[in-house]
Formats: C-alpha cells, sequence, structure tokens
C-alpha cells in the first residue's frame, strides 16, 4: 500500500481510514480478477458503502471540508469523488461495470485527499478544528470482521 504523509494525532484515525477504503478497492480488484459472482462483490460493496463510506463521508462534509471552505476547489473536487463515488455504489443496471469504476476511482481519489487535500487541511486547522475532528470521528467504529463472505480470498 502507499505511504502517506504523517499526519496531526487528530487526523491520523481518518487518514488510517484511507488505508481500509484502498483495501476494500483490493478487495473488489481480486473478486473480480477472480471471476468472483457479481453479486457477491456488489452486495459486500453495499455493506462498505452503508457502514463505513457514508459515514466517513459524513465526517469529511462536516468537519474536514469546512475548513477549508466549500468554495475551495480541491473541497469542490473531493464533494465531486464523494458524488460520483455514491452515483457508482447505486448503479443497479450495470453492476459489473460500475464495481470496476469504484475499484479504479477509490485508489485516485484517496490518494487526491492523502497528498493534497488533508495537507491543506491540516496546514489550515485551528487546534480547536482538529479536537472536534478527533471528537467526532471516535463515533465511527469500523471493522468488517463480521462480514463472512470473504470472496477475496478465493
Amino acid at each position: 500500500m502507499d505511504k502517506f504523509p504523517k499526519r496531526h494525532e487528530a487526523l491520523e484515525p481518518v487518514s488510517e481510514e484511507h488505508y481500509k477504503v484502498l483495501f476494500f478497492g483490493w478487495k473488489i480488484s481480486e473478486g473480480l480478477r477472480n471471476g468472483v459472482e457479481t453479486a457477491r462483490i456488489k452486495a459486500y460493496a453495499d455493506w462498505f458503502q452503508k457502514n463505513y463510506l457514508e459515514p466517513h463521508f459524513e465526517i469529511e462534509k462536516k468537519f474536514l471540508f469546512p475548513i477549508l471552505g466549500l468554495k475551495n476547489v480541491r473541497v469542490k473536487k473531493a464533494l465531486a469523488n464523494h458524488r460520483r463515488l455514491m452515483r457508482l455504489f447505486n448503479e443497479t443496471e450495470e453492476v459489473n461495470k460500475a464495481l470496476n469504476r469504484i475499484e479504479e476511482e477509490i485508489g485516485r481519489y484517496i490518494r487526491f485527499e492523502e497528498r493534497v487535500l488533508y495537507n491543506e487541511i491540516e496546514a489550515a486547522a485551528s487546534k480547536e478544528q482538529l479536537q472536534e475532528i478527533e471528537m467526532q470521528h471516535q463515533k465511527i467504529d469500523f471493522s468488517d470482521q463480521t462480514w463472512k463472505d470473504e470472496f477475496w480470498v478465493s
């Protein structure tokens, strides 16, 4: 996996989640590469979206992105990426194509956030904002240990 910049301790948990998102993309890739039934991969993607990705996006939208302002060009790009990914997750007609696109786009999106956007947020954030991010993030408790169908292990 990629090495990302060292973060302020308040941003570390949110940043570490990006590794989980990259690993999620790898799982989709493995499933597709191994010819796993699309419905199995889609079920995991739907579960991941609901239990992890949507809460992660909410934390970013409510607490991280406002630090730079919602009119900031990089924040606008991140929000556009969120919308595009959600459309792909919600695709019901061309599911296999959508899963391929999710797998491709998720890596680009995470790398952009880690290498560009989070650096700017960290530089601009006040001590109070960093504390608020840390406090809010503690509300997300993600683990996919309960997911039984490990299709990526084939």
